[in-house]
């Protein structure tokens, strides 16, 4: 009598299948490609002074043309729904997830930013007229215009795309 045993893969193979999956690919890319494109387009209008400056752009800054969440989550949402179709319920849940992160991207970080920058000037203000000592700025991180949310969802959809077909 033979038994069936079901062998699992060993952590060395679970973690080359990760890092081999499609899925985790195309977001990596897309996210990459949306930072290289914004870091080039700050290094075109003269925005990068520095080598740090440069590799925050590259690695870490938000905001800026194209989105680099939205170019995210939106490869995320086409190559789970060529993968598992959109019937599914991680495809499913990959759509709530990508409608929260673009309503916070040009939603709510941008008003946020856009009060931090008021309240700035206020700050400043009452500062230069000596009715408070000091005032320390707040990081005014801007969210997203309309545009560049779009641009990074038609990035993120031919990176998913191209992940997709070409797995």
């Amino acid at each position: 009598m033979t038994e069936n045993i079901t062998v699992l893969p060993t952590l060395t193979e679970q973690i080359m299948n990760f890092f081999n999956n499609p899925v985790w690919l195309a977001c990596i890319f897309s996210w990459l490609i949306a930072q290289f494109i914004k870091t080039g387009i700050c290094l075109i209008y003269g925005k990068i002074h520095s080598l740090t400056s440069l590799f925050e752009n590259l690695i870490w800054k938000t905001g800026g043309m194209p989105s680099s969440h939205s170019a995210l989550v939106t490869s995320l949402c086409v190559t789970l729904g060529f993968r598992h179709g959109v019937d599914s319920d991680i495809f499913v849940f990959s759509l709530v997830f990508f409608f929260v992160v673009i309503r916070d991207a040009f939603g709510v970080r941008r008003s946020t930013g856009i009060q931090a920058k008021k309240i700035n000037e206020i700050g400043q203000e009452l500062q230069e007229k000596n009715i408070i000592t000091s005032y320390k700025q707040l990081k005014e991180v801007m969210g997203h215009t309309p545009m560049e949310v779009i641009c990074g969802c038609i990035l993120g959809f031919f990176v998913g795309l191209a992940f997709s077909l070409l797995d």
